[in-house]
């Protein structure tokens, strides 16, 4: 089998495996809404109780997001031939996981009404916050990426970052996190939007943008 058409048969696997993937997700947040958020899921959110079952639930979702970066991890190491392979199929799954996670929503609840609406992203190591265009930028710029990447792989001609640009991406994770749990702390707060910068999350995700055009002219 050529191995451009090997690629392209596992790039058609994975992407199908992350569509349900977020299927799954998405329906157990209906489940959980219906739980924590029976009067409705809107900002500004207060803390859950204190009481020992909604401990409880909290540490079992804590669990399941856990447990859905370990399959994410699984998908991308079964997927990628070699460790290059495998981080672009890893983003690639998270991005596809993620984009979808908000379609499989709006189908199940019409949610979101906007993409300015607000969520809870993730709660390890504690909780991430922000609007829906927010991760769904960082989504679609990982999903870029990961395709480039394999493509070029495919193609025999793959790309390979420096140490310097490594330190740049890491970098840039670092501040959309960041930015996410600064959101996330001040989710209760009457003026939750201003604490959501978006020219930090700006400057992360144009910098990484940055850091990968210059990966690919290196290897043009």
């Amino acid at each position: 089998m050529p191995k451009s058409h090997d690629a392209l048969k596992r790039f058609g696997v994975v992407v199908v495996l992350s569509i349900a993937f977020a299927y799954i997700e998405s329906a157990a947040v209906v489940y959980l809404r219906q739980i924590f958020h029976p009067d409705g899921f809107t900002f500004p959110m207060a803390d859950f109780g204190s009481a020992l079952l909604w401990a409880r639930l909290l540490a079992v979702e804590a669990g399941r997001e856990a447990s859905t970066i370990v399959l994410i991890i699984t998908g991308c190491l079964l997927a990628g031939r070699n460790r290059r392979q495998r981080l672009a199929y890893f983003i690639m799954i998270f991005a596809i996981w993620d984009i979808f996670y908000y379609v499989w929503l709006k189908v199940l609840l019409n949610w979101p009404a906007s993409i300015m609406d607000w969520d809870i992203l993730f709660l390890i190591p504690m909780v991430w916050a922000g609007p829906v265009l927010a991760p769904v930028l960082v989504s679609l710029t990982m999903l870029l990426f990961a395709i480039v990447i394999l493509y070029r792989d495919a193609k025999s001609r793959p790309i390979s970052a420096t140490k310097l640009n490594w330190v740049g991406f890491i970098g840039a994770a670092v501040i959309l996190v960041v930015v996410f749990c600064i959101a996330g702390l001040n989710r209760a707060l009457p003026d939750y939007r201003s604490h959501f910068s978006w020219p930090l999350f700006a400057v992360a995700e144009l910098g990484a943008i940055a850091l990968f055009v210059t990966s690919l002219a290196r290897h043009a």
